[in-house]
């Protein structure tokens, strides 16, 4: 397999090279420092790094400008230094106390204030270390109780806190990452489609975009593949983060392609025909190594991760369309479905 990646930049983001805790379980494995991280990254051939706001500036809400400039600064010198550029800056909006019930919907203005106020030092942060986006995981913007929050309100008020946000900064660009669960029952915006019209819906929906993770459309019950044909026919998709999920489950993070093939096939399948990449779109992870991977090995999920996406591009650029378009034209999708899985695993075709 070649491994040329053509269009493509790579990113992942330091909590993928992790300790290994779970909601059931301590770490198994020690902390490797920011650093070692940003070195294994160029090593295994990434392009970039995603950041949380407190990657960049641990213990953020303790610090001032000052502080942050500075420490954002290191940040941005350790980059350069080994030739990575950082995607995007997403804030940590549901570790904090004041975030329990949320942050842009939660019933106290005190704390709907406090997750402003933390999102605009993470767009600071953003351009301090020259990002290109910021996305918006809405991670507590939901309810586990229904009549706690009123749905429609709880829509206008993130419409109205992306509004300001948009005006702090002229020149900001937003990702919405969608997901259906997690860690509340039931998400305000939980889909795609969701994520699309809510950016529609503000003052500059041209600097509204979104990202699609493989796992998260799948706990919706929906292919990621189709999330990122339709984001795409809206000009909206501007990130992916690619992983895998063994089915309705816990938003596992497995490697790329690790549990359907078929369906990994079909994400890369629909980037490539879309020329995704070619307007400085990236290619992230957002992949977990398995809990019993030892210390000196955590990173192989990331490496698998990039091997199995560029052994897919080669896939993808190797159909016979002249056959594709033939099969179709017959109407004979099951001989397409058998050309497609014989040409994944490798076998030769005979019509």
């Amino acid at each position: 397999m070649s491994d040329k990646q053509g269009v493509y930049r790579m990113s992942f983001g330091p909590w993928n090279i992790d300790e290994g805790a779970d909601p059931f379980g301590p770490p198994v494995r020690q902390p490797i420092p920011l650093a070692d991280k940003m070195k294994r990254a160029k090593e295994l051939g990434f392009d970039g790094m995603q950041f949380h706001d407190d990657d960049v500036v641990e213990d953020l809400d303790t610090k001032s400008s000052q502080q942050i400039e500075r420490e954002a600064g290191q940040i941005k010198e350790m980059l350069a230094s080994e030739g990575l550029a950082a995607e995007f800056v997403a804030p940590r909006l549901w570790f904090a106390p004041e975030t329990i019930d949320g942050a842009f919907t939660n019933n106290d203005p005190k704390c709907r204030q406090y997750a402003m106020d933390r999102t605009k030092k993470c767009i600071d942060i953003l351009r301090l270390v020259d990002a290109q986006y910021m996305v918006l995981w809405l991670a507590r913007e939901g309810t586990s109780i229904r009549e706690v929050k009123s749905a429609r309100q709880q829509v206008l008020m993130i419409r109205d806190a992306l509004n300001e946000l948009l005006d702090y900064d002229k020149d900001l660009r937003i990702l919405v990452e969608p997901k259906p669960n997690e860690p509340v029952d039931s998400a305000i915006i939980p889909t795609i489609g969701h994520a699309i019209g809510l950016g529609y819906m503000t003052k500059a929906p041209e600097r509204m975009g979104c990202l699609v993770e493989t796992a998260h459309s799948m706990l919706c019950g929906l292919d990621a593949s189709d999330d990122m044909g339709y984001a795409l026919a809206h000009g909206k998709l501007w990130s992916v983060h690619l992983n895998d999920q063994g089915g309705l489950k816990f938003d596992q993070d497995k490697a790329f392609g690790a549990y359907n093939l078929r369906h990994a096939f079909n994400q890369v399948r629909v980037l490539e025909e879309a020329g995704f990449g070619q307007n400085g779109e990236w290619v992230g992870l957002d992949v977990k190594a398995m809990r019993t991977q030892k210390q000196d090995v955590s990173w192989k999920h990331l490496a698998n991760s990039r091997r199995n996406f560029l052994a897919l591009v080669e896939k993808v650029r190797g159909l016979d369309k002249n056959l594709e378009r033939q099969l179709i034209a017959e109407r004979d999708y099951e001989e397409l479905d058998r050309y497609i899985l014989c040409h994944l695993m490798g076998l030769p075709y005979k019509g």
